[in-house]
């Protein structure tokens, strides 16, 4: 891979990572537009290395504020003392209860789908449909605008649900970000809180993938190498950027823009490749 492919592939990681426009879908596109065929394991890894920083940098006050309720968590029961009020006066340890539940679908789909990752990850008109499929999900979303939450406020089922959504966008055109985003709304959350649930969620859905990524590279005894390093870079800057820009569009209720371009792109991939 030449050095200028590994910058557009991590500029494209970056910016649609987090914008709702599937970036696994965006990045199977790329590799099949500048001909790269062989695997690129530590590359794609190292990319979503990159928007993960990105995330823990725009988090950060919430993923500190959660470490720390899990570690007093940890610290009274071992202690032993009750443990059982502090799920309801303490909205952070709630929240990780919440990304621990949610977790669970998301890890379940996500090992089943990696059996068929050779398959899903390289076929355009797969791609394709599923882009067709985020832009119908971003689309319905526009329904489902709130600033207030509605019905039973946000419990189990909610998480299950959403981590849901996110075991399913593994495969490669389905938005992870504009998915979970649109599930939390439609599941009655605000959308603010939608958005934050939603890139909370992530983090431990990315560290897994990224830590189950490390063994094989271990195993074929790869190394790192200036593309990449600059790869992850790019994915780095764009994404801290593209990051802010959609929470400032799901803010102010125009998240389903993106469902035009969606359908553009998966409609282009499909004809690119039957044509």
């Amino acid at each position: 891979m030449e050095m200028y492919q590994g910058i557009v592939l991590g500029i494209l990681q970056g910016l649609t990572e987090f914008l709702p426009v599937s970036s696994s879908g965006h990045l199977v596109l790329g590799q099949i537009f500048f001909g790269i065929t062989e695997s690129q394991l530590i590359f794609d890894i190292s990319l979503h290395v990159g928007t993960l920083l990105a995330i823990l940098v725009v988090y950060f006050s919430d993923i500190r504020s959660i470490l720390v309720s899990v570690l007093g968590f940890f610290l009274t029961a071992v202690s032993g003392k009750p443990v059982k009020h502090l799920f309801h006066e303490d909205p952070h340890l709630r929240m990780a209860a919440l990304i621990l539940i949610g977790s669970v679908p998301t890890a379940v789909i996500g090992l089943f789908l990696k059996e068929f990752e050779a398959v899903l990850f390289s076929s355009a008109i797969l791609v394709g449909f599923m882009l067709i499929l985020t832009g119908i999900i971003l689309w319905v979303s526009r329904t489902h605008y709130t600033s207030k939450p509605i019905g039973d406020g946000f419990g189990i089922k909610k998480a299950v649900f959403i981590g849901t959504v996110q075991g399913l966008a593994v495969m490669p055109g389905i938005s992870r970000s504009g998915s979970t985003i649109a599930a939390g709304m439609m599941a009655g959350l605000d959308r603010d809180t939608a958005a934050r649930f939603s890139f909370l969620l992530s983090v431990p859905a990315i560290m897994g993938a990224e830590i189950l990524g490390l063994k094989d590279i271990m195993e074929q005894g790869l190394s790192i190498d200036l593309v990449t390093i600059y790869g992850t870079i790019a994915a780095f800057i764009t994404g801290l950027i593209a990051l802010k820009i959609l929470l400032r569009l799901v803010h102010s209720g125009r998240f389903h823009f993106f469902a035009p371009y969606c359908w553009l792109v998966g409609v282009l991939a499909i004809l690119s490749t039957v044509i």
